[in-house]
């Protein structure tokens, strides 16, 4: 059992004084008339003297993060949603009884409501000269010290709570994500698309080449799959004519913990009839500029010491030409998967299952380019062998019509003209499921319904992901996912 420190002691101790006196050390019937930020916003402006004769009166909650008392005195600093104000105590504004009571009573970290008048003081702070006073609500654990805030990673993530309070900038960072979603649904809203909701929990597990969680329903009992991507559900919608749909999703994915992965993360999906996955590199171009300047007012960003630049037109390669831009492959090396092998053994990096060409040259990219990507750059043309819901590519049928963005070393977006023939669909699920029976936990199964859908016919479409978690990073400065999702997984203490 955790012991209780001293300054908890004294904190339930004045609970019960609270209590004692035949009060609700809880109460909630104080209802805020105005935010921090509008008094700022109203007053900063003022003078001193404008504000000598002012009698306008407002009520205001907060949290107290610092108290200066001078004996019969005292400045609080407050801190609501919007922001932080002052406020001015005493004992000839409250009378003798009240302002004792209240500064005896009342600690750093209790939520308190006040009534008062702005002014300002000497320093020319906007203050609010304080009538009235009470403790809202009471905080029994004293806040971590101010000058050196909360800075334990661990904690700060597990607290997430305690992180807010008292980390203006973390506050920052869930604002800005916020204001992210907000701006991209505008963004396809406007462009004539549906925004839609399918089912977290799929019968099959499909969509993406990922590790499932699995679940079970007790009354129908079945086992379920978190959904891994929503891409099967969101394209029969398009079967069904919904030619321009988005789900802003939460996907779960059964694999490793980093500072670029969470098993639950967020994205957008959209799917778009009668458009290329040409169309689409041109539209997520227009999208993330969009973001950036709406939501950061910029076209530049800084992400850990790396200036950013998200101005158009970005960089374009195929997979196999950004291999022989970047490294000292030469062209008929990469239909040698000998050579592949080599170097992924010297590199110490783990090779696929699968040591199909499709696949090794995959590995390769990831082992030897990804990482150079820096400046927002799109790699297309993938591998069929590695892209089994894709359209296979009119000139060489052993790739397909596919992209990925990469922006500072990461992907930040796949998308691909759709495969909509049904029947080179089935062939490649069979083939997954090989891979599947071999061992490969990351195959998708056979979806017969998904194959039946296409047989309905499903007019040409083109389909995209972005990780909005990894976007919100790129957008603050983040350097770990941990920081951009509120409550991100965790071990069990």
């Amino acid at each position: 059992m955790e012991e209780i420190s001293e300054q908890t002691k004294q904190r339930l101790t004045k609970l019960q004084k609270i209590k004692a006196k035949g009060e609700n050390p809880y109460p909630n019937d104080f209802f805020p008339s105005v935010t921090a930020q509008k008094l700022h916003s109203q007053y900063d402006a003022h003078t001193r003297e404008t504000l000598e004769n002012n009698k306008e009166t407002f009520s205001m909650a907060g949290r107290v993060l610092g108290v200066r008392a001078f004996g019969k005195a005292a400045f609080l600093q407050l801190q609501d949603r919007t922001g932080k104000i002052q406020a001015y105590v005493a004992q000839d504004l409250l009378g003798e009884e009240a302002f004792k009571a209240f500064m005896e009573l009342m600690d750093i970290g209790d939520i308190v409501g006040i009534c008062g008048s702005p002014f300002k003081t000497k320093t020319n702070e906007l203050t609010l000269k304080t009538t009235s006073a009470r403790v809202l609500s009471k905080c029994l654990h004293p806040l971590p010290e101010k000058w050196h805030g909360l800075q334990d990673i661990e904690t700060r993530y597990r607290q997430r709570y305690l992180d807010l309070i008292v980390n203006p900038k973390v506050k920052e960072v869930f604002q800005v994500r916020s204001k992210l979603i907000q701006e991209i649904r505008n963004f396809f809203i406007a462009r004539d698309y549906l925004e839609v909701e399918t089912p977290m929990m799929h019968p099959i597990a499909g969509g993406a080449l990922a590790k499932p969680f699995v679940t079970h329903h007790n009354t129908l009992d079945m086992d379920l799959y978190l959904r891994i991507a929503p891409e099967l559900y969101l394209k029969r919608l398009v079967v069904g004519g919904l030619e321009r749909v988005f789900e802003i999703n939460r996907n779960f994915r059964n694999e490793g913990i980093s500072i670029q992965h969470n098993p639950e993360f967020t994205m957008i999906e959209f799917y778009e009839a009668y458009a290329t996955y040409d169309r689409l590199m041109n539209l997520t171009e227009e999208l993330i500029v969009h973001l950036a300047k709406s939501v950061l007012g910029k076209e530049e960003i800084t992400y850990q010491g790396e200036t950013i630049y998200l101005k158009k037109p970005w960089a374009r390669y195929t997979l196999k030409e950004s291999v022989l831009k970047f490294t000292d492959f030469k062209e008929k090396d990469l239909d040698d998967p000998k050579k592949i092998i080599s170097y992924l053994e010297k590199e110490r990096v783990n090779l696929p299952l699968n040591r199909e060409l499709g696949y090794l040259q995959t590995a390769l990219f990831e082992a030897a380019v990804e990482k150079k990507l820096i400046q927002p750059t799109f790699i297309y043309q993938y591998p069929l062998a590695v892209s089994p819901l894709s359209r296979k590519n009119d000139q060489d049928s052993q790739y397909v019509d596919r992209f990925e963005l990469y922006i500072y070393g990461r992907e930040m977006a796949n998308a691909f003209s759709e495969l909509n023939d049904p029947m080179d669909q089935k062939e490649r699920f069979l083939k997954q499921m090989e891979g599947k029976a071999s061992g490969d936990e990351e195959s998708h199964e056979m979806d017969e319904d998904y194959v039946r859908a296409l047989e309905y016919g499903m007019p040409p479409t083109a389909g995209e992901g972005i990780g909005i978690d990894r976007l919100v990073m790129l957008f603050t400065d983040s350097p770990s996912i941990r920081d951009v999702i509120l409550f991100p997984q965790l071990k069990k203490v």
